[in-house]
């Protein structure tokens, strides 16, 4: 009588073997909340070394004397900006910038606007007609101011060669015979190179509007004006007041223009205060006090860009 053993089981656990690990919940949820801040981490980082550390070096320099060889010298309790402010110049400089930034600022958004109407219509030619509004802006400041500046020259600009050939005048103008004809022209040109931003700003902003919109409004009657101000205005609102802000600030701490055009020059009559502290800086050799002018101009924006700030989160509360 034969006898049959039995089979071995295929797979036999030995006793060393370890148990298989299951993942701990603990730790993946600690994962996915950290994760967002290891991602922003890098540009975190990038902020702190580009932007916040030079706000508090130029800070430190505006409140200590400083040698020309840039030294501190210990606190001198606000000298500097003492200083700045009971300079004669300082007044006029600031009026200029208030001036110069609200010029440019309200004259291109305007007309920056009224090009965003027309480039969003459907017409031949739209496409090249848009590629030539980018010019002005892809185009460097420097270029764009020395090209003005070579335009209203008296004795070979292109501005009085034309009108000579058109025999609208018969001997050249001088285009810029006081500081205030100068700096209206760097005004002038200030608003040339920033209206192709304000309109692309506001045409992104136009085509992301629905056309019924516009189709029921025509059905109820609506004229043009009527559609502009009801339905095109409230809806390109945000687009507005993004490129307006940032104008202000792009505007503010514009130096080319100025620089390459005047040097705002005669006697601080055209410049601003990027102009001016680079001065201090530079060809006085006064870092604190231009370091002052910094301050200063970094309180003005800081305002700016908190009421836009307070706008914002107001809106957004209101939305909510």
């Amino acid at each position: 009588m034969s006898t049959k053993t039995p089979a071995a089981p295929a797979a036999r656990k030995t006793a060393n073997q370890p148990e298989p690990r299951l993942p701990n919940p603990g730790s993946k949820h600690f994962f996915r909340t950290v994760e967002p801040y290891i991602w922003i981490a890098p540009s975190v980082i990038l902020m702190a070394i580009f932007i916040v550390t030079p706000i508090f070096k130029v800070f430190q320099l505006s409140m200590n004397k400083v040698t020309r060889a840039g030294k501190l010298k210990g606190f001198n309790n606000f000298e500097n900006f003492t200083s700045v402010i009971k300079d004669p110049a300082f007044s006029l400089v600031l009026k200029n910038t208030i001036l110069w930034t609200v010029a440019v600022v309200v004259i291109s958004t305007l007309l920056g606007f009224i090009l965003a109407l027309l480039l969003n219509n459907q017409f031949k030619g739209r496409k090249v007609a848009r590629a030539i509004v980018v010019f002005p802006w892809a185009t460097t400041l420097v270029i764009q101011a020395s090209a003005w500046k070579f335009i209203v020259n008296t004795d070979y600009g292109t501005l009085n060669t034309l009108l000579m050939e058109l025999k609208v005048i018969s001997a050249p103008i001088n285009w810029t015979s006081s500081p205030t004809a100068w700096f209206a022209w760097e005004i002038a040109c200030g608003i040339f190179v920033t209206i192709p931003f304000v309109c692309f700003c506001v045409l992104s902003g136009l085509q992301s509007i629905d056309n019924s919109y516009y189709e029921a409004a025509t059905v109820d009657g609506a004229g043009y004006f009527q559609k502009l101000f009801k339905i095109t205005l409230p809806l390109v609102k945000s687009s507005l007041t993004v490129s307006t802000v940032l104008n202000i600030i792009y505007v503010f701490n514009s130096f080319p223009i100025i620089w390459t055009m005047t040097k705002g020059d005669p006697a601080n009559h055209t410049d601003t205060l990027v102009t001016y502290l680079y001065k201090l800086a530079f060809y006085n050799g006064k870092q604190g006090e231009a370091s002052a002018v910094s301050v200063i101009g970094f309180i003005i924006l800081l305002c700016c860009a908190s009421i836009y700030m307070v706008y914002t989160l107001r809106k957004g509360d209101e939305d909510l």
